[in-house]
């Protein structure tokens, strides 16, 4: 297959990927979801390290690739997947820290919208505050899949930060508690933002991965069990 450079992150033709990209943040994650769970899987783009892969799941086609971290970073992918490659569908797939004192480590959350500390939306130049918020089927369809297999899950608002070290320490992320935020993560609320620009749609699917008040968190191995649940929700809506 020839390589195309369309632009300087992905190398590859439009028709290299699926109609709909799971998007985790870790490249090696990427990678595993492509050999655990999509058969014929290809590798499609490499550029920087972030892979992208495109394969089968229970015989629809599937794309993988990987964000980055932070919304800058998410930004640029979810911007060129949707407005040059063609994609229509983004569901993120990663984990978040729970805000909620009810949250318990290995829950999932389903960001209905996503809260900002970003001021990312300042380059659509609108008179007022934008709430970004997920595609309603998609949505809808989650918590279906995750009612029908006992998967624990709430619905509601993440929080998009720009800052994983925060000056302010944990009152500051706390403040956001009394509004009802779930978790905090760091790449929904571009996603959703670019989504509503293309006229596509997104759904960011969380983990609950640490609890950021108490401190407790998990190992990587952990993780990369408990993140299985999550990423079964969303292929089973792709």
């Amino acid at each position: 297959m020839k390589t195309v450079n369309l632009t300087p992150h992905i190398a590859c033709r439009p028709e290299d990927f699926a109609p709909t990209v799971l998007m985790p943040g870790d490249p090696l994650r990427a990678k595993m979801i492509a050999e655990t769970f999509l058969t014929d899987a290809e590798l499609v783009n490499n550029i920087r390290g972030i892979q992208g892969y495109t394969g089968l799941f229970q015989g629809s086609r599937v794309s993988v690739m990987a964000s980055g971290m932070g919304i800058p970073s998410i930004g640029i992918y979810s911007y060129e997947l949707f407005n040059v490659f063609g994609v229509k569908t983004i569901i993120r797939i990663g984990s978040a820290g729970a805000i909620h004192p009810e949250l318990k480590l290995f829950d999932i959350v389903l960001g209905q919208g996503a809260c900002t500390d970003s001021r990312y939306a300042d380059q659509y130049d609108l008179p007022g505050t934008y709430a970004p918020i997920a595609d309603f089927d998609l949505l809808a369809r989650a918590v279906s899949v995750c009612k029908d297999r006992g998967f624990p899950c709430r619905v509601g608002n993440l929080l998009s930060s720009d800052v994983f070290y925060g000056d302010g320490g944990l009152e500051s992320l706390l403040r956001w508690r009394k509004m009802g935020i779930l978790a905090v993560e760091m790449e929904s609320a571009a996603l959703y933002m670019n989504a509503a620009r293309a006229g596509k749609k997104a759904l960011s699917i969380c983990t609950i991965s640490d609890l950021v008040e108490g401190g407790e968190v998990t190992s990587p191995e952990q993780r990369q069990n408990a993140l299985q649940d999550m990423i079964q929700v969303a292929l089973a809506i792709a």
